[in-house]
């Protein structure tokens, strides 16, 4: 037990790597707080294509964004962006290879459930809403939307989370996040305490937003 809690648990080695991790797990947060706007209002507007879109060749084009970007692996889609490019004459840093590949894998998943949430309005609250004087934007805007959201925030709340533990990915092109900070430390400190430390960062982190995702899907099935 002693062996366990020295190679897992050794508090000098989380005194001293903390402060390292600590800045991984900003990175972490605020490349989550890029991502996750992005995808959504992409996201939101690729759902407003899909279900707005007159011309069937614009739905059809969205919606084979949606399933190709849903059945590509975010890992092989962001190393074919950031080794890949260069050899066309694109080359990214780190932080924009790492965005555009989250963004694009993402926004397919904010798309469908957007276009859940839409088609789940009721068609007579359009028609009401346009009854009275509104176009065909505005009620989009004003009506069909807050209530879509409204119907699926539980869903957008927990593709978040998924986009938070997906930050992880981050460090296969040396991205300085949570878990890339954690195996540096460990690579120093010759132990995998810092990896512990990190998975309890981490659970301190998505715990809070598991049980308000927990709660919304209680309140919505009652």
């Amino acid at each position: 037990m002693e062996n366990i809690i020295q190679t897992f648990f050794d508090l000098k080695t989380y005194a001293d790597v903390f402060p390292y991790l600590l800045r991984g797990l900003w990175t972490t947060i605020w490349l989550s707080a890029i991502v996750i706007p992005l995808g959504a209002v992409s996201g939101l507007a690729l759902a407003i294509v899909m279900t707005q879109a007159r011309r069937r060749l614009i739905r059809w084009t969205a919606i084979a964004y949606v399933d190709f970007f849903r059945a590509f692996p975010p890992l092989v889609l962001l190393i074919l962006i950031y080794f890949g490019w260069p050899f066309l004459g694109i080359e990214l840093n780190k932080l924009a290879a790492v965005v555009i590949a989250f963004v694009l894998n993402n926004t397919s998943y904010f798309a469908e459930v957007f276009r859940a949430g839409i088609e789940g309005v009721p068609k007579g609250q359009a028609e009401a809403a346009r009854s009275t004087g509104l176009g065909n934007g505005q009620t989009l805007l004003y009506v069909v939307i807050p209530q879509a959201v409204k119907n699926v925030l539980p869903d957008l709340v927990g593709n978040s989370i998924e986009i938070l533990k997906m930050t992880t990915i981050a460090s296969v092109v040396a991205m300085p996040e949570l878990l890339r900070a954690a195996r540096d430390a460990q690579s120093l400190v010759f132990n995998p305490s810092p990896i512990t430390l990190a998975a309890i960062m981490y659970l301190a982190l998505l715990w809070p937003l598991t049980r308000w995702l927990g709660r919304l899907q209680h309140r919505r099935a009652h």
